[in-house]
């Protein structure tokens, strides 16, 4: 099966453009996605091909890879990133001493280390 880019697509009006690999420009309308699925400009697609009446037309898409997030090109450098991941592997340190003397951080604290680990998770899965 041909695979490509999204070249553009209008979400409101259910159609855009692939750019395949070989180099050919194919339609793509909503009802070829799968249910569900939302694509981008940059989302690579796996496609059936069928000669429409004005050109190739997509047929069975399948998502191989969305987009890059907006989140992956705003995330913070990997030097950055690796600072603060030593500060926070001292801070759970700390953490897991007390929880050892049967001490849970204090409700606000816990809270805030709770929202730190899932802000470096978004970071890292980005």
């Amino acid at each position: 099966m041909p695979t490509g880019k999204v070249k553009f697509y209008d979400q409101e009006k259910g159609f855009g453009f692939i750019a395949s690999d070989e180099g050919d420009e194919v339609f793509l309308h909503a009802s070829a996605l799968p249910e569900g699925a939302v694509v981008k400009a940059g989302s690579r697609l796996e496609f059936g091909v069928a000669d429409g009446k004005r050109g190739a037309q997509a047929l069975s898409v399948r998502i191989l890879d969305a987009k890059p997030s907006l989140a992956r090109a705003n995330r913070k450098s990997a030097d950055d990133m690796s600072i603060i991941v030593e500060d926070l592997v001292k801070l759970l340190d700390g953490i897991g001493a007390n929880l050892k003397r049967g001490r849970y951080p204090e409700g606000e604290h816990g809270k805030k280390i709770a929202a730190m680990l899932r802000r470096v998770a978004d970071e890292l899965d980005a």
